[in-house]
């Protein structure tokens, strides 16, 4: 199975950018450690250097659902601007969104033709007698490649069948990113609030609930010594 995500600053500042630089770097470690084959799709690097728009990548492999859905929502990141010393602010927000993938027909055998031609250039005589070179086209496309590599005419439409799969799936890789584009519209959709997951400082560590605990723990030993005293 594929999923689809988009991770993008939306309309907020340079550090948003940044943050969102980070995001990726952890998505994509955790996608390895997760065994799930990530491909970037697109990335919008920012104005500042090391800083990235939105970035769009492919996720495939087992338990995808679980990982795209632990990621998706609102991030938020605590720490002080890289950019900007003197800023006051010191929570940023980005959004991580899934982009539903466009639906493509698989590739059918009827769907390809394939042409005898005779091959033309240096290769001497027998190239020129023999018609071994193989046109393979695609009908519901048009894309044709054309394999006059080998004197056997079997081995031709072998290596033109890899050629004109190579090509479709360049095309559907080109289809996507500009389906990607038009869904541009997440970027204005960025909800404040309720993040999917808190990271903290310029070493972007993740918040760990367990902190809050222990925070919480402490707080009761210091009510209970109070209530003592």
């Amino acid at each position: 199975m594929e999923k689809i995500i988009q991770i993008t600053a939306g309309r907020g500042p340079a550090e948003c950018t940044w943050v969102v630089a980070q995001v990726l770097k952890k998505v994509l470690e955790e996608a390895q450690e997760q065994h799930l084959e990530v491909i970037l799709l697109q990335r919008e690097v920012g104005d500042e250097n090391g800083t990235i728009e939105t970035a769009t990548i492919s996720v495939k492999g087992k338990n995808v659902d679980q990982f795209v859905s632990s990621w998706v929502g609102t991030i938020q990141w605590i720490g002080q601007s890289q950019f900007r010393k003197m800023h006051k602010r010191k929570n940023w927000f980005i959004g991580i969104f899934e982009i539903e993938p466009q639906k493509n027909a698989s590739i059918l055998e009827n769907d390809i033709q394939y042409q005898a031609m005779r091959s033309s250039g240096a290769g001497g005589q027998h190239v020129n007698k023999v018609s071994s070179a193989i046109r393979a086209t695609h009908i519901p496309t048009g894309i044709a490649v054309v394999s006059m590599d080998s004197r056997s005419q079997h081995q031709n439409k072998k290596l033109a069948t890899e050629r004109l799969l190579k090509k479709l799936e360049d095309e559907k890789l080109i289809q996507l990113k500009n389906h990607v584009g038009k869904q541009w519209e997440n970027q204005l959709n960025i909800e404040r609030g309720n993040p999917v997951r808190v990271f903290t400082g310029s070493d972007f560590k993740k918040n760990k609930v367990e902190k809050n605990y222990k925070g919480t723990r402490q707080k009761l030993k210091n009510d209970l010594r109070n209530e003592h005293n």
